[in-house]
């Protein structure tokens, strides 16, 4: 008997073995399933170009080479890559270029007070690009750029875009690096143990429809054209520790040839023709324009869809403006399995559905946006990833397509009801500096076009660690002059009566200058701020108190102007280099209502 141990010991290894074999096997999620190939114009006319957005290189926080993301984008099957690594627009973007093959794009990845952006076709910055979000959004909108809120329904607050009353030109409704951060322990473990045997499809283990953005998507819609697109946010490598170094971390997964080929963008009626600037600008015209749809290709590959809208004899497709001229047909041609279910959303609602292609309805002659979906059985998530979706079209609108977003100005009424005077053409303004250690600042009062007018020169210099800044302050309380309104009472300071602050300025250079209140408290005090835009062209600038938004510690909401003590103009490194100088002109400066 002593003589069957070997063997029996042997047998339960092998049951062991294959238990454990038949569990991976049942862990693993299917193949991609591999498509006919498409027809060479279907299912919508003209060429259509694959590629991918939101990329990080070891410029920033990713392990790879712009030459490597691109080797990696070639063998993936795609034909441009839009590299987003961190900055604040101040680096000069690389010029479009073909490397491996593969269009590479440089744009870059904007950190605000309130999530990240991507900046898309922006020049070198005169300053650094940063602070509050419509600010950021107004700036990359100023310098010619397309506004992308990026990862907005991220589970990481830093991440997470916020100001949805930032005019952004698009959002990410997928993001890989917001999906995993949902996951259990269990969902993340599986694609772990998956990856080595079905990369793309582990990654794609991780994916749920994403119904907080696309239901933003949806509701922005509704009032301007706003671009979706899939962002894999790939950075080639595992592991959230600060200041990691990418040419000695190990774990260099999910790879970016895996993230390219788990979900793409596709644009539609575009040509590349291997010229890299024309087709740079003819990539990024067709993402700003919503010419495309995203696809799960970790599901099913190749695949293909369009949809189209006619009234009357109008007909536009995905990105594009309907004009009313009857009742509007909405019509959605894929390329798909049979079993693939395709939905038409109207101002975001399911209102038809259908398992064939193509698919067709006749609406009324109404304002509405329509967007399409294909969804596959068995898909991943819950709820589950659609494998495709397409851009919007949207009906009955007149405006123009909102590819570079309006810069907001703010119109003061005609005839104020109250006015104080903070400074004009005074000899001896009631103003003095403020500054950090080692930054300097100095005020003059200099001849203007009336009178007087005040000269507030600034040298921002220090360490970061100490947040530099010179600030020219003001008291807010000042006795009522003869131009104050019938409202203002004996001190005419930021008090109920005004509900704004008013100058006219200018600057040296293109930069920007924080308005600011403050009340008394701590080491600085607690402060409410609105950053305003100044460049060579003198302006009158209206800072209203309640578009101001708390510093620091302050309390969020408006500044309590009955207690404010201090009307500063502050220069600091959010907008201004370490080490940046300038001059700044300042006159006419007053509360108003």
């Amino acid at each position: 008997m002593t003589g069957f141990i070997p063997v029996r010991k042997t047998l339960l290894r092998l049951g062991v073995l294959a238990a454990v074999a038949a569990a991976y096997v049942y862990a693993l999620p299917p193949r991609a399933r591999v498509l006919p190939a498409l027809p060479a114009a279907a299912p919508a006319p003209g060429a259509t170009v694959r590629g991918a957005i939101h990329v990080h290189t070891r410029r920033s926080d990713g392990t790879g080479t712009p030459a490597s993301v691109a080797a990696a984008a070639a063998r993936a099957g795609l034909q441009f890559v839009v590299l987003t690594d961190h900055g604040d627009g101040t680096r000069k973007a690389d010029a479009p270029a073909y490397v491996q093959g593969v269009l590479v794009i440089d744009a870059v990845e904007i950190s605000t007070t309130g999530g990240h952006v991507v900046g898309l076709g922006l020049p070198e910055a005169p300053y650094p690009l940063a602070g509050e979000p419509r600010d950021v959004v107004e700036d990359i909108a100023r310098l010619g750029g397309f506004a992308i809120a990026a990862h907005p329904a991220s589970a990481k607050p830093d991440l997470r875009w916020t100001d949805w009353n930032a005019p952004v030109g698009g959002l990410e409704w997928l993001n890989a690096d917001s999906e995993w951060r949902d996951e259990s322990r269990w969902s993340l473990a599986r694609a772990l143990v998956a990856y080595p045997a079905r990369a793309s499809e582990s990654v794609a283990m991780l994916l749920d429809r994403p119904d907080e953005a696309l239901r933003q998507w949806d509701l922005l819609t509704q009032t301007r054209q706003v671009v979706g697109v899939p962002a894999p946010d790939a950075h080639a490598r595992i592991g959230l520790e600060e200041g990691f170094n990418p040419r000695t971390t190990a774990l260099r997964i999910p790879s970016y040839e895996t993230m390219f080929r788990t979900f793409s963008l596709a644009l539609q009626g575009i040509t590349l023709t291997g010229d890299a600037a024309a087709d740079g600008s003819a990539v990024i015209g067709a993402i700003r324009a919503g010419r495309l749809y995203s696809t799960i290709d970790a599901l099913a590959r190749p695949a293909a869809m369009t949809i189209t809208a006619t009234s009357g004899t109008n007909r536009a497709g995905m990105g594009e403006l309907l004009a009313l001229a009857g009742p509007v047909t909405v019509r959605v041609d894929t390329i798909a399995p049979p079993e693939a279910l395709i939905a038409i959303l109207r101002d975001g609602v399911v209102f038809r559905t259908g398992d064939g292609s193509p698919i067709e309805e006749v609406m009324p002659a109404e304002p509405a946006v329509y967007r399409a979906e294909v969804r596959l059985p068995g898909a991943p998530g819950q709820p589950p990833v659609p494998w495709m979706v397409s851009n919007p079209i949207y009906v009955g609108r007149t405006a123009a397509p909102v590819s570079t977003p309006s810069i907001p100005r703010s119109i003061p009424s005609s005839i104020p009801t109250a006015i104080a005077t903070v400074y004009a053409d005074a000899e001896n303004p009631p103003a003095t500096i403020e500054r950090s250690r080692e930054a300097q600042g100095a005020l003059d009062v200099i001849p203007g076009v009336p009178g007087r007018q005040l000269l507030f020169r600034y040298a921002v210099g220090g360490r970061m660690s100490e947040s530099p800044y010179v600030a020219l302050r003001f008291p807010a309380g000042l006795p009522a002059g003869p131009e104050a309104g019938p409202e203002a009472g004996p001190e005419a300071g930021p008090g109920a009566q005004f509900d704004r602050v008013m100058f006219t300025a200018r600057a040296n250079r293109p930069m920007r200058l924080a308005v600011q209140l403050r009340i008394p408290g701590g080491e600085a005090g607690e402060r409410w701020q609105r950053s305003v835009y100044l460049d060579d062209t003198a302006r009158e600038v209206t800072v209203y108190f309640d578009q101001m938004t708390a510093v620091g510690s302050a309390p969020k909401g408006p500044p309590p102007l009955d207690r404010i003590d201090s009307l500063l103009f502050v220069v600091d490194v959010v907008n201004t280099a370490l080490g940046g100088n300038g001059q700044v002109w300042l006159d006419a400066i007053r509360y108003q209502r």
